[in-house]
């Protein structure tokens, strides 16, 4: 998705998306990429990470687990 970056208020930059321009997104401005300035479009890629995903679904199980035995 396109995005522009609107405005950058107390290490917060506000991004439009194009598709639809009353959608607002805010982020630390920190995760723009450097050099970014207001005006700019930039690629939004928001992407799934399933190894990532069944890793911590383990490890949230493996400590619902013990908090179970200590009951």
């Amino acid at each position: 998705m396109k995005v522009s970056i609107d405005r950058v208020e107390e290490c917060i930059a506000v991004l439009i998306v194009q598709e639809d321009p009353m959608v607002r997104i805010r982020i630390p401005a920190g995760f723009l990429p450097p050099g970014s300035r207001e005006g700019d479009l930039l690629d939004l890629t928001l992407e799934p990470d399933p190894a990532a995903t069944a890793a911590a679904r383990q490890q949230v199980s493996g400590l619902i687990g013990k908090m179970k035995k200590k009951q």
